[in-house]
């Protein structure tokens, strides 16, 4: 520990007392690591504020001494964003203690909700007021809402509302020299300039610490269907997307999977069993909700709309789940993947996105084309078709060496998947963020107008470089002058 972060310590136990300094290797062991085990730092301390004063003071404090913070939430996160270097040059500030929901308006459809909070916790408090917060991914049980709002993350129900960036009515956050911007208000208009609630909203803690956000939330849903599809293309999949959104507005899930994908699962997890009887090469998800209890049930609504694609040959087969049970199988299949592809052996992942219409091709000849380049590996595509936001992974050959094949073909391979990417107009991170993993890919394909001004906004908010170092964007030198 350098005597900059000993005082620092000091200063905040003197302060708020020890369970705000933690500095029991043990203790904080277990959130030096990313999610996927790719990423691995050091500090010297974990700082737990468990109020937004609270983290006002800390980085105060880290402001005076120069000394880097790394905010951290659930830990989830697929990029390294929330791991601190390993120099150990950076304390991590933890904000799992601010885990209130300050409020919940069902009249007013608004939540504000800390940092803290788990997503989890979040729907199961908006349902409880027969409201709904709509937005869910594999990881909801740790996935915290300041990691949320930092990264902009997506997930399942993208297709009908949208990003985390749509959810958000504005945001508090202690900005780096420690200052407090609350944007909690959630005005509908409000013209004083540039949205600093939406700059640190897929800031990723480089430009502010999120404490807490007021989030939008839905009616609440009086039912659903859950359906399963086997059909024969990505194309036919968006065909059939197509189809479904010129008829109905109910549709909020919309997942696809390859047949490998789906084997790789039900071989992972037990219990699990193939939602269908026939094999098909590609399988889509789709989830139907309606709010009102005098609309068409949502069951009847699929029975009738997947009909005609499976009369005309579009779908293969089509079973909708009879009950809540068979419907979260459906769902349990599709937020294993993740976990079951980590237990198949090396991958790299990419987190991708295109023009939807282009999406269909790019899975099948972005594959082809990975395959081919490098033999033996086995490439897979899944996701959110209708997002135009697949996860586009790579599959070590068999019997590859783990760490020779990470660090030798690993960037070969990453490279070529994001030239292809942006070959086609699309982004090299489409919900999860670009951490330390891509940062370098950034600046390798990002246009340079817009790698400027992501330097010149931390600059002028972080001029020290303190809060996230070595995530997102690089702090360039001064340019020099006359």
């Amino acid at each position: 520990m350098t005597p900059a972060q000993s005082q620092l310590v000091r200063s905040v136990t003197e302060r708020f007392g020890p369970k705000v300094a933690i500095t029991d290797p043990e203790a904080i062991a277990p959130w030096l690591s990313d999610w996927r085990g790719r990423y691995h730092g050091i500090t010297p301390a974990l700082l737990s504020p468990g109020s937004t004063e609270e983290v006002a003071a800390i980085v105060q404090l880290a402001a005076a001494a120069s000394v880097p913070l790394v905010p951290q939430g659930g830990n989830s996160g697929m990029v390294g964003g929330a791991t601190p270097p390993a120099d150990g040059s950076a304390l991590l500030v933890s904000l799992r203690r601010m885990n209130r929901i300050r409020s919940l308006s069902p009249a007013g459809g608004l939540a504000v909700a800390e940092a803290g909070v788990i997503l989890a916790d979040l729907r199961e408090a908006a349902e409880a007021q027969g409201r709904r917060f709509p937005l869910d991914l594999g990881a909801r049980g740790s996935a915290t809402v300041g990691g949320l709002v930092s990264t902009n993350a997506g997930g399942t129900q993208v297709l009908r509302f949208g990003t985390m960036r749509s959810l958000v009515a504005g945001v508090e956050a202690v900005l780096p020299d420690g200052s407090i911007h609350d944007g909690l208000s959630a005005l509908k208009k409000d013209n004083r300039g540039y949205d600093l609630d939406q700059l640190l909203i897929g800031a990723e803690g480089t430009l502010g610490i999120v404490t807490a956000a007021t989030l939008r939330l839905v009616p609440g849903a009086t039912a659903r269907a859950v359906a399963w599809v086997g059909l024969d293309s990505p194309a036919s999949a968006l065909t059939l997307l197509r189809q479904l959104e010129a008829r109905t507005d109910s549709i909020e899930s919309f997942e696809i999977l390859p047949d490998e994908t789906l084997a790789l699962v039900l071989g992972h997890v037990p219990g699990l069993r193939p939602p269908l009887g026939s094999a098909h090469r590609w399988h889509v998800l789709i989830e139907a909700v309606v709010t009102d209890v005098e609309a068409e049930s949502p069951l009847i609504l699929l029975e009738r709309l997947l009909a005609p694609a499976l009369e005309d040959g579009l779908a293969g087969d089509a079973v909708i789940a009879a009950s809540e049970a068979q419907a979260e199988s459906f769902w349990r299949i599709r937020h294993s993947i993740s976990e079951a592809e980590r237990s198949a052996g090396p991958a790299v992942q990419h987190d991708i996105s295109v023009p939807v219409d282009d999406m269909p091709r790019f899975m099948i000849e972005g594959g082809a084309t990975a395959e081919a380049r490098f033999p033996g590996t086995q490439a897979v595509a899944y996701g959110h078709l209708g997002d135009g936001n697949v996860h586009f992974h790579v599959r070590a050959p068999v019997g590859a060496d783990r760490e020779r094949w990470y660090a030798e073909d690993g960037p070969r391979i990453t490279r070529l998947v994001h030239d292809m990417v942006a070959a086609a107009g699309g982004s090299i991170s489409a919900e999860h963020g670009i951490g330390q993993m891509k940062r370098a890919e950034l600046e390798r394909l990002g246009p340079p107008s817009r790698i400027a001004a992501l330097r010149a906004i931390k600059r002028a908010l972080d001029p020290q470089g303190i809060l996230n170092p070595g995530k997102l964007v690089a702090l360039a030198p001064e340019p020099s002058r006359p």
